[in-house]
């Protein structure tokens, strides 16, 4: 149960709480009444009211509207743009931090005014990120706050009931109810038989088993979109109806007005919050703002009430049928996620209101769901048709919310992209947001979740239009390791990639583009390729879509098929050599006219950057928290030029971050320092293993011996006949080689070169599983799955590559050394599983519990075999719980003394911890790198 806040009364000046009966006859206690002027008091549960002798006052009604010939304010700190639940929640928390009477609220139709049929009110606390999940965990406590102050929420905790038609679907159930912990969310595994004898209406015939999560609910997305406006307008926050947002004026790359067609209000912020209208509001913004979202089709099914149906029917979601169910007033409200979607608005013509929005129902697209609601609740089928609606909902092209402040617009927030689930995001989203834009820093990371994980090529309408037939299906899709999307498709890739394609590479996605997975030993033929997405083994969308191309799949949570080839080339990188494209590394050149370039890295970064030209040097770029913005490689080209590598999931994220660091540093201005992406301009090409120095050394005049050419040192060299090649010695898997950064002209000429000089010496192309098992054995860290924007160097064990003995500051260095004196509350180890059977034991894939002397300690951030030292290996975080949840200090001897455990799928494993990176045996002994441990807790050089 949810209690009142104590502090309602004083938070909400002009709402009091009537505890004594009064005039009104409104039932619920205790009763609210609003002042909505000195003149005039309403209950805001049951009145109407408006004053007469007041003509500037508010009028409030339980369907209530606001008056949009109010002349508009010409200034306000921020300006909302969509009056729907995330809008209205959004006001409402900015009026919370002292900030309502400088918020407006606009909407080109009526605040809330979404149509009640076309909104299911599902509350499902388990989502695909823990972001995500802690997210809809402050929606569901705000929720349950309103409905215990007395306002019509809707808001009921009936819990929800998820079937498993599958083993592998129960497994993930398995791996749902182990991650549960690390949250405390109840859960329940259940039987088909303890299915039937709950739920006896439910057919179990061709079920494994469910999970039953109580804190599941359901809510009146309408009435709480009214109860949020109702409060921010009550705490001044001013709404208008019926305003168009013609575009948003910036000066500076800031957000400076907004222009609508009643006039332009000068602001401070602006909030896109337009739904599936929010990827053309921000294509109306100069520069122009990515917000890749595109409408589907969604279809919610109405019955008429049904007797003696259940008022606290849980919700059921059967995922491998793509429905779910829930009671609403006595009748059945049903829907689903297809495997294949309809876009909308394909022409780019959007309706105006949400009245306009409405689209034609298509019984032959939705008649596969029925079916599948009429087989899992056979009472459906003499249950009567109340209604079928289709409605437009927004999806973005990964599935994952759409968050945050946008990379090209300073103060541009968004929060679009709820995939028809907006009400369990709205609360937590308008949390997290009104405090970011009240204090200027994020609360919690939204890596996976942050407008800037996008490049352009996704927000192409044609590329939204082909991806988002798809994209819903994933929603109930099973998720599988390393899941990749079949349409569009082969976007960016290097110019290399026909002849990978040739040789057997299998390729997964990432930003748009095309990286090997991994190789199959029969080279490609066009035979090969499977149109029907239906018969694919990754399961499929379900029409023929082009991919003239092997697409990788891991379609079990237990031994992949791909096992075998990861393990040969993971071998030709350790015990020959092997080649493999890098292409996707994020590539940034960095330079200015004098040393400006030297003195902002020393500003940005935390190790030292001031080496000598040639030099290469691993670094952290941090927040004022210490946390890590970036993490990436900086090679010194010259005095006054560097050249940066960095995730490709970095591409847009660390550019915006750099931009805005310049106008801070530089006062006002970025131009002093000129960064260049160079991302599509070179072919990065690693070879590496200890054959890799004598095959390369047959393409170049270059002396590529140690003392001549040292490990984490670059040169530009010819190879071949090719010249203007930037070669890096290292290769971010520990093992000995070079990254080649070939101009793309040359990429083809270069690679065939080595393989023809490879060839006498086995050469292999390797894929990214393969070299991904090599860092996690290793110990290398990855920004996006190890670290983030919450995580700082003292925890991850990479402090030796902080200058905190040198005068220089830099951004995060109090925080750090604040941090380095009162210790760290939690430590990035390694993990070696002992008695797991890799053939029969369900694999860790990452987000699995750490347990210590048998209490939970932690949880997995990245998991991977490694073929050395022939075990699991785990990596992830530790810390040190008390039996009240308070978290203290850790200390090496306190991490090391522990015994320890990992719990995939409910099973527990006993691993063996580590708190450095291990030196791997090997068989061709080389000096090269030894000397290098990416991660070392408790100092070291």
């Amino acid at each position: 149960m949810v209690l009142l806040s104590s502090n309602f009364e004083t938070l909400y000046s002009n709402i009091f709480i009537q505890r004594s009966a009064g005039s009104c006859n409104c039932k619920h206690s205790p009763r609210i009444f609003i002042n909505v002027c000195r003149n005039v008091q309403i209950c805001f549960c049951h009145g109407n009211s408006s004053c007469t002798k007041c003509p500037d006052s508010i009028f409030f009604r339980r369907s209530y509207s606001f008056t949009s010939s109010e002349e508009l304010p010409t200034h306000a700190k921020v300006v909302i743009c969509g009056g729907g639940v995330q809008g209205a929640a959004l006001g409402y928390f900015l009026a919370q931090h002292g900030w309502g009477k400088d918020t407006l609220v606009l909407d080109q139709g009526k605040i809330g005014r979404a149509t009640p049929w076309h909104m299911s009110g599902l509350i499902g606390i388990f989502k695909p990120t823990s972001t995500e999940t802690r997210i809809t965990e402050e929606s569901i406590k705000l929720y349950g706050e309103l409905a215990q102050m007395g306002y019509n929420t809707g808001f009921k905790q009936c819990g929800s009931l998820l079937l498993a038609r599958t083993k592998d679907r129960l497994t993930h159930f398995r791996r749902m109810k182990s991650h549960a912990v690390c949250r405390k969310i109840e859960c329940y595994l259940l039987t088909t038989e303890e299915i039937s004898k709950r739920y006896p209406y439910i057919n179990t015939q061709d079920l494994q088993g469910g999970l039953w999560i109580p804190i599941d609910a359901v809510a009146d997305p309408h009435t709480i979109c009214e109860s949020l406006a109702t409060l921010a307008a009550a705490q001044g926050v001013r709404m208008f109806e019926h305003i168009q947002v013609n575009r948003v004026l910036t000066s500076q790359n800031k957000v400076a007005a907004v222009e609508t067609d009643r006039g332009t209000i000068k602001c401070d912020f602006f909030v896109n919050c337009a739904g599936f209208w929010a990827r053309s509001l921000g294509k109306k913004t100069q520069p122009l703002v990515k917000v890749p979202v595109q409408a589907v089709e969604h279809y919610y099914l109405h019955t008429k009430p049904i007797k003696d149906l259940d008022a606290n029917m849980p919700v059921i979601r059967d995922l491998d049928g793509h429905v779910y169910f829930r009671e609403k007033d006595g009748c059945i409200l049903a829907g689903g996620f297809e495997p294949l979607a309809k876009p909308v608005f394909e022409d780019g013509a959007l309706p105006l209101s949400v009245e306009e929005s409405q689209l034609e129902v298509d019984w032959d697209h939705f008649s596969p769901m029925l079916e599948q609601m009429v087989h899992r609740v056979p009472f459906m089928r003499t249950a009567v048709l109340g209604k079928l609606c289709n409605g437009p909902e927004s999806f973005s092209p990964d599935c994952k919310w759409v968050l945050g402040e946008t990379s090209e617009v300073d103060n541009y927030f968004v929060a679009t992209g709820m995939k028809s689930l907006g009400i369990a995001s709205a609360g937590g989203v308008a949390k997290h947001l009104s405090e970011w834009i009240v204090t200027g820093k994020q609360p919690y990371s939204l890596n996976e979740l942050n407008v800037q994980r996008f490049v352009p090529l996704h927000n192409n309408r044609q590329f939204l239009l082909e991806r988002m037939k798809e994209v819903p299906g994933v929603h109930y899709q099973l998720p599988y390791p390393f899941s990749e999307f079949r349409t569009g498709r082969r976007l960016r890739v290097s110019p290399v990639f026909p002849r990978l394609k040739a040789v057997g590479a299998v390729f997964g996605q990432t930003m748009g583009y095309e990286r090997p997975a991994y190789y199959e030993p029969k080279p490609y033929q066009d035979s090969d390729v499977d149109d029907d997405l239906t018969t694919h083994p990754a399961g499929g969308i379900g029409q023929n879509v082009e991919a003239p191309f092997r697409v990788a799949y891991t379609n079990t949570f237990m031994k992949p098929h791909w096992f075998e080839c990861a393990r040969n080339e993971y071998r030709a990188c350790r015990e020959s050599v092997a080649i493999a494209d890098y292409s996707s590394f994020t590539k940034l050149d960095l330079t200015s006219s004098g040393p400006e370039v030297v003195d902002f890295l020393q500003y940005v970064c935390s190790n030292d950057v001031d080496v000598p030209i040639g030099a290469i040097l691993h670094t952290g770029m941090h927040n004022e928290n210490g946390g890590y913005e970036s993490d990436c490689s900086l090679a010194r080209l010259s005095d006054n030029h560097y050249m940066m590598i960095a995730p490709i999931i970095q591409q847009t994220r660390c550019q915006a971050w750099l931009r805005r660091q310049q106008q801070k540093f530089f006062g006002g201005t970025s131009s002093s320092v000129n960064v260049a992406d160079v991302t599509s301009l070179y072919t990065a090409l690693c070879v590496m293993g200890p054959l890799s120095r004598a095959v390369l050394s047959e393409l170049t005049e270059a002396d590529l011996s140690p003392k001549s050419f040292p490990f984490f040192t670059v040169k530009e060299m010819d190879m071949g006949s090719a010249s203007g090649i930037r070669a890096m010695n290292l290769t971010h898997t520990g093992e000995m080689g070079w990254v080649l950064y070939i101009p793309n002209e040359a990429a083809l000429h270069v690679y065939d070169k080595i393989l023809e000089h490879g060839r006498k010496y086995a050469i292999q192309h390797a894929g990214y599983y393969a070299t991904r098992s090599l860092r996690v054995e290793r110990f290398y860290a990855y920004w996006g799955q190890d670290i983030d924007a919450s995580t700082t160097p003292l925890e991850c064990g990479r402090g030796f590559r902080v200058k905190l003995n040198s005068p220089i500051d830099f951004i995060g260095r109090e925080a750090l050394l604040k941090q380095k004196k009162e210790g760290v509350q939690r430590m990035y180890v390694q993990f070696q599983l002992d008695d797991h059977d890799p053939e029969i034991d369900p694999w860790p894939w990452g987000n699995e519990p750490i347990y210590r002397n048998g209490e939970f300690a932690g949880m997995v951030t990245t998991a991977g075999y490694g073929f050395t030292l022939n075990r699991q290996i785990c990596l992830g975080y530790i810390q040190n719980y008390d039996v009240t949840g308070t978290i203290h200090r850790l200390t090496p001897d306190y991490v090391t003394s522990g015994q320890y455990e990992v719990d995939i799928a409910g099973l527990r494993y006993n691993a063996r911890v580590s708190l450095r990176s291990p030196t791997l045996p090997t068989k061709f002994r080389d000096t090269y790198g030894d000397h290098y441990l990416a991660t070392r807790h408790g100092g070291g050089t």
